[in-house]
């Protein structure tokens, strides 16, 4: 994941957000106390750690939803499938994810 995604216009034109803007103060900051790259980097790491781990979770739970979405479309089309190729366990678990996610 890139410090500084951003989303362009039709006209190529850069938005950024809020915190990209933030980021980059921070990076002008570091810039005039002096740090190296590597300890800008180790700072903005260490002050988002929790934002990255919030966006990892939100990247597996898309994944596991698409899974769960493809094994449902798959148990209206072939039951039998699903009873032979899934465990009682994993079963269990898109249950509990579905009543989480309704």
């Amino acid at each position: 994941m890139g410090l500084l995604e951003v989303e362009r216009s039709s006209s190529n034109y850069r938005y950024y957000d809020i915190s990209a803007i933030e980021r980059l103060h921070f990076i002008e900051k570091c810039k005039k106390e002096g740090m190296s790259l590597e300890q800008v980097k180790k700072r903005l790491i260490d002050e988002n750690a929790e934002e990255i781990d919030v966006l990892e979770l939100r990247l597996k739970i898309k994944e596991l939803e698409d899974d769960v979405s493809k094994v449902l479309a798959k148990l209206d089309h072939d039951h039998e499938y699903v009873k032979k190729n899934i465990s009682r366990e994993s079963l269990s678990l898109i249950q509990s994810l579905l009543l989480l996610l309704n």
